[in-house]
């Protein structure tokens, strides 16, 4: 065989940025389903993809027939499934430095609120769960409770969470500098919890931040704890500062680096 055919084989100066690339894009995207349900249905996509070759090697003509179909529509079902990652990759690639900064002042303000907030309930020994919605919609779980139009202050979520209200029992949600919805209710995450003392609040966060994008700060009735459940992560035994620069920083840090769900000790 000539040389010249086998040359593609040697790769030069920008195929080896071409790959540098590839793997960068790879590993933002784990990264960014890292501790998501989309990510274990990536890992089930792809063990699909290897039954299928190797039902292909083996000639198993039913199994891989049937598996062709599936890939041939499985990319609408895909969009359907991920549409809320999809969204959230999109709306953050979109995302202006410019809007960022001047935004940059007002979340300050919203995070000192709830910073607050939190730590007046949790001397109280009141439990509450405070959501705050970033780039996936919460529409769905404002609906299930009080539509509200308020601005973020430490003494309106203080009084919302006052035991026996109408509203202390559910989750507040708070879009931007507003609290949007009060008494929602949360899913429950799907996940085996193995640690009893998890109280239903603690539950309905977990779920809902592996459902969504959102941060949900939690305070525990029970033993007036602080928690944060992002990305299906819970760090728990915070402080209201703690809580003040979680939600204050960039949505990419958060609990990822900091927090996961074997972190947590008795609520």
């Amino acid at each position: 065989m000539p040389v010249e055919q086998l040359r593609f084989l040697i790769p030069d100066w920008w195929d080896a940025i071409e790959i540098l690339i590839v793997a960068f894009v790879i590993y933002r995207l784990l990264l960014f389903l890292a501790g998501t349900r989309a990510l274990q249905i990536l890992v089930g996509i792809t063990a699909l993809f290897v039954i299928y070759f190797v039902a292909l090697v083996l000639k198993l003509n039913m199994i891989s027939t049937l598996l062709g179909v599936v890939f041939t529509y499985g990319a609408f079902a895909a969009i359907v499934v991920f549409q809320p990652e999809l969204r959230h990759a999109l709306a953050r690639l979109g995302r202006s430095r410019l809007v960022s900064f001047f935004a940059s002042s007002s979340k300050r303000a919203v995070a000192d609120e709830i910073g607050e907030a939190v730590t007046r309930l949790s001397r109280n020994g009141t439990g509450a769960i405070i959501v705050v919605e970033r780039d996936v919609s919460l529409d769905q779980y404002i609906e299930t409770g009080t539509v509200l139009l308020a601005t973020v202050s430490a003494d309106l979520l203080t009084t919302i969470f006052t035991p026996y209200s109408p509203l202390h029992d559910g989750a507040v949600i708070i879009r931007g500098d507003q609290i949007v919805g009060a008494g929602s209710v949360l899913p429950l995450t799907q996940f085996p919890v193995t640690d009893k003392s998890l109280g239903t609040r603690h539950r309905a966060a977990l779920g809902l931040s592996e459902e969504t994008d959102s941060l949900v700060v939690v305070v525990s009735e029970e033993t007036s704890k602080i928690s944060i459940a992002e990305r299906g992560m819970l760090k728990r035994g915070l402080t209201g500062d703690q809580v003040r620069e979680a939600l204050a920083g960039p949505a990419e840090q958060g609990l990822a680096r900091s927090g996961s769900r074997s972190d947590a000790s008795p609520a």
